[in-house]
């Protein structure tokens, strides 16, 4: 498999698994049974879970288009590794500081993961 892919792999596990702090903590506020139910007012998460939310559904909005640029540079034999590269870690970066609350960190990890997009579209031109 090649490295794009790899990073492709690492980038759609790190979504799969962005959703879990959320969850937990309305398992440990609301308790595991009113979680399963459709309770009518719950509670607000802790600010934490709701930038863990936040930081998944940004992820999810940003992995269609990070996946099909790295299956073109694939499918075209571009060289495209940095800008996988650099998106993973940006977004593996990103998550970790958005859920902490650091806003100029989360912005600057954002903008790295938009400019490895942006090195794979042009890597494939």
């Amino acid at each position: 498999m090649s490295t794009e892919l790899t990073y492709l792999a690492w980038s759609a596990l790190l979504c799969i698994v962005l959703w879990l702090p959320y969850v937990l903590e309305r398992i440990q506020s609301q308790g595991l049974g009113t979680v399963l139910t459709y309770p009518e007012n719950p509670p607000a998460p802790a600010a934490w879970a709701q930038r863990a939310q936040r930081a998944h559904l940004n992820m999810v909005e940003n992995l269609p288009a990070f996946a099909a640029l790295v299956i073109i540079a694939h499918l075209t034999d571009a060289n495209a590794t940095a800008g996988a590269a650099l998106f993973f870690w940006a977004r593996l970066v990103h998550a970790v500081v958005h859920i902490m609350g650091l806003p100029y960190i989360r912005t600057l990890a954002f903008a790295a993961s938009w400019v490895g997009m942006l090195m794979i579209f042009f890597s494939v031109l």
